[in-house]
């Protein structure tokens, strides 16, 4: 007789094959612990002088950056409360576009920090109590640590602009923020709309070229189409411009049908009734005044010999949304079929010319009068990984223009705001009386990571510098903050940031401290992991290696 013992508690309950974790040492300790490790590849990508990371992706494409955001979302992050931490840094970057690093570095403290908290016998819940009021606290400081008079802001200013965008551009590019910042506010100031809060991000595009160094870069009013013109027009000024979205070619009727021909005579005319046929529509389009044909799929061979004729230029762009953005810039509507466009279809450009830069054919179009709507940046470098970088830089500033459109506000940068908070933090935490004082204090001690991270990674002595900061703070100078570029004043490495002209957003802080704390009181919140047996079925197969995002 075959003796079988019944199963109890959870095990009876879930499927054979599922996963339980709970209580302190397996569920919480643990979950803080892959936080931790998450954090830990972060920090150190921190601040200007960060390190950058190798990552190769499931599709064996290499990326080498310090942009955190890049880094956890190529990594896959597999373990669900490093997912938490990772979902906050994205929420981050599509929120302001910059601090995501900040985010996770800071929720990793904190949750570090509560580990100490719940080894010394605190319970999950008093810390999540403490880091709460810390927060609100917090956000309490960091109004007051605005800049004053830093509300109003014309961000048409070249000057202004490029003062909150450089900490967010030196982040990833240091040493070449002057340059970066310069062509980002350029560009961003063009396509600018008469209500700033209504700028769109994706009008300031990128084209990155290899060859040449950072000092080729520029600007231009309009779009850089990578490709030549297709026929032998090469460069047109001053012309109306037809925008065909299916291609250029003679049209296949929508039923099938079947001719009967009887002669060669009747042979000899149906080809070129087809030829007549292409000849009306590309002269259609020529009478409309049109001097540029954009067809967005195919160019037939025999449309292309009219347009030749009729001295149309043609360009062809096969991506749907480069081809939106076309229109967009030069104010046209695309027709499906190549047919004869109205006057209100026409858009019009000022000069399309096909140039070489670096070895490279690309097509410029330039749009320098009127409602501007589209600036492009073309980068210039030495390798894809150099202009890879060099464009998440540019994405960056773009972010922070858009930001600074809503809330132009400033906060001392290079970690002086950190250490503010650090100290106000803990005054208050001396104030309250109960468990949650702890939780505050190691709140207030989490601040540090900032001023901490950047002195290692610049490779100065970070506890020097922290007492220091922390001394001069406590005279009553609030915006002494970290200089990097050396001690060359009697402070050492201390300056006020004022006098180096380090700035940061408000919100950018705002919503990184925000999103960290929110982060950490959920893994706080988790006290089991309950896992179900993983569905059967053949595994899900990766595309091959080296396919493109698209």
């Amino acid at each position: 007789m075959a003796f079988s013992m019944k199963n109890y508690g959870i095990q009876s309950m879930l499927k054979e094959g599922h996963k339980h974790l709970s209580g302190l040492e397996e569920a919480v300790l643990k979950n803080i612990d892959a936080c931790k490790q998450l954090s830990a590849i972060t920090r150190t990508s921190l601040g200007p002088d960060g390190m950058n990371k190798m990552v190769i992706n499931h599709l064996d494409k290499l990326f080498v950056t310090n942009d955190a955001a890049t880094i956890v979302n190529e990594l896959e992050v597999q373990h669900p409360a490093a997912k938490i931490l990772v979902l906050a840094g994205k929420a981050q970057q599509e929120e302001i576009g910059d601090g995501a690093n900040l985010t996770i570095s800071f929720a990793g403290e904190l949750l570090q920090n509560a580990e100490e908290l719940i080894r010394t016998g605190l319970h999950p819940s008093e810390i999540i109590s403490g880091y709460t009021k810390a927060t609100t606290k917090t956000i309490e400081v960091l109004e007051e640590l605005v800049e004053k008079g830093s509300e109003n802001m014309d961000v048409r200013d070249k000057e202004q602009v490029v003062t909150r965008m450089k900490a967010a551009v030196a982040s990833k590019q240091y040493g070449l923020e002057d340059i970066l910042s310069s062509l980002i506010a350029d560009a961003c100031i063009q396509v600018s709309p008469k209500n700033p809060a209504n700028f769109d991000v994706d009008n300031v595009r990128v084209i990155k070229l290899v060859g040449g160094g950072l000092h080729n870069c520029m600007v231009i009013r309009g779009m850089v189409l990578k490709g030549d013109a297709v026929g032998s027009i090469k460069h047109v000024e001053k012309a109306k411009v037809a925008v065909f979205a299916s291609g250029v070619d003679s049209s296949a009727t929508e039923t099938k049908g079947t001719v009967l021909i009887h002669s060669a005579e009747q042979l000899e005319n149906y080809a070129k009734t087809e030829e007549a046929k292409v000849e009306e529509l590309i002269k259609a389009v020529a009478d409309s005044g049109a001097k540029i044909i954009v067809s967005g799929g195919a160019v037939g061979e025999m449309a292309l010999h009219f347009c030749e004729r009729y001295k149309l230029m043609v360009l062809k762009i096969s991506s749907k949304f480069e081809l939106r953005r076309f229109c967009r810039t030069t104010g046209t509507a695309a027709l499906l079929k190549l047919s004869q466009p109205k006057p209100d279809d026409l858009g019009f450009i000022d000069s399309v010319s096909v140039e070489e830069i670096g070895g490279s054919r690309v097509t410029v179009v330039r749009s320098e009068e009127g409602g501007n709507k589209v600036a492009t940046v073309v980068l210039r470098g030495s390798t894809d990984s150099i202009l890879d970088d060099l464009e998440r830089a540019v994405d960056d500033g773009v972010n922070t223009y858009k930001a600074m459109c809503r809330d132009s506000r400033i906060v001392p940068g290079a970690a002086a705001t950190e250490i503010e908070l650090a100290r106000r933090l803990k005054e208050f935490s001396f104030k309250e009386t109960g468990l949650d004082q702890y939780a505050i204090a190691k709140f207030a001690e989490s601040f540090e990571l900032v001023p901490r991270t950047l002195a290692e990674n610049a490779g100065l002595n970070p506890m020097d510098i922290i007492s220091k900061l922390y001394e001069k703070h406590a005279s009553g100078n609030t915006k002494v903050g970290i200089n990097l570029r050396g001690g060359d004043s009697e402070d050492g490495v201390c300056k006020d940031v004022s006098a180096m002209n380090i700035w940061d957003l408000y919100v950018t802080k705002f919503f990184a401290l925000k999103y960290a704390a929110d982060a950490a009181c959920t893994v706080l919140r988790v006290d089991q992991i309950i896992m179900a047996k993983p569905a059967g079925g053949p595994a899900r197969r990766d595309k091959p290696a080296g396919m493109d995002e698209d």
